[in-house]
């Protein structure tokens, strides 16, 4: 199988869809990784290391809805499940309002990520999970959750293992199976130069998730996707120096190889 080089959220081609597109442009412009000159895609190259793959890309398609294709084959559509005491999360405000509120203070993207409903058969998970893993860096969550992360890397890394924990080594790709949600939800994650204080007072209708409420501030947004939760993690700016998850170090050492 060849190696996971290319995860691309595909977009339908509407003029919806290239609203969306432009506006997340938009969000991404001060991204000195983000590669906006196709004006049908949007390309996020890992920065480091040198050759470090796969890059995330969002683009216009010829398909019928929002789909995340990997250039291995495997295509992540549109899934519904009944959920456990849970909604989905409404979008809260238009993406050009989120670009406009969050112009200038936006760094780099930590990671992209499917969330993928409990009405996912186990044996849909496992198979997509076991053939991720085999064309990728792929790791375990520390903590336990069905979280797992792929780290961008060299085709020397993919075959023995990450050792140089640097920042840049992103934007990462996050794979969840989800017991309390009802839809597939994509989810963005910036690092922002803002701190808490300061996100939640620039975006109120924002909420945050129980454990993480003092790493990220969560924004739904709206979208014409009825079937597709579009969300953005707004990382608070952090004090000294990088920490063990930004240069990947706490994925690889605690949370380990998913071979």
């Amino acid at each position: 199988m060849d190696r996971l080089s290319a995860i691309t959220f595909r977009l339908p081609a509407t003029v919806e869809s290239r609203a969306f597109l432009d506006g997340l442009r938009l969000l991404l412009a001060d991204v000195l990784y983000a590669d906006a000159g196709d004006p049908d895609r949007l390309t996020l190259t890992p920065p480091v290391p040198e050759g470090a793959l796969p890059v995330t890309v969002f683009a216009l398609a010829d398909v019928p809805g929002p789909e995340v294709a990997l250039n291995t084959g495997q295509v992540i559509g549109l899934k519904t499940g009944p959920g456990t005491g849970a909604v989905t999360l409404p979008g809260r405000i238009e993406l050009p309002e989120l670009a406009r509120r969050l112009a200038g203070h936006v760094r780099r993207v930590d990671h992209t990520g499917v969330n993928l409903p409990v009405g996912t058969a186990p044996g849909q998970w496992d198979d997509l999970l076991r053939d991720v893993a085999a064309t990728s860096a792929t790791y375990r969550y520390p903590t336990g959750e069905p979280w797992p992360f792929v780290l961008p890397a060299t085709a020397e890394e993919c075959d023995a293992d990450i050792t140089d924990f640097v920042v840049g080594r992103e934007p990462r790709f996050e794979l969840v199976y989800e017991q309390h949600l009802t839809q597939t939800s994509w989810q963005i994650a910036l690092f922002t130069d803002l701190t808490r204080a300061e996100l939640e007072l620039m975006f109120p209708e924002g909420l945050t998730f129980p454990g993480l409420d003092d790493v990220f501030r969560v924004v739904p947004v709206r979208h014409p996707w009825p079937d597709l939760g579009i969300r953005f993690d707004l990382c608070y700016r952090g004090d000294g120096g990088p920490d063990d998850w930004e240069t990947g170090q706490w994925l690889v050492t605690a949370g380990g190889r998913i071979r």
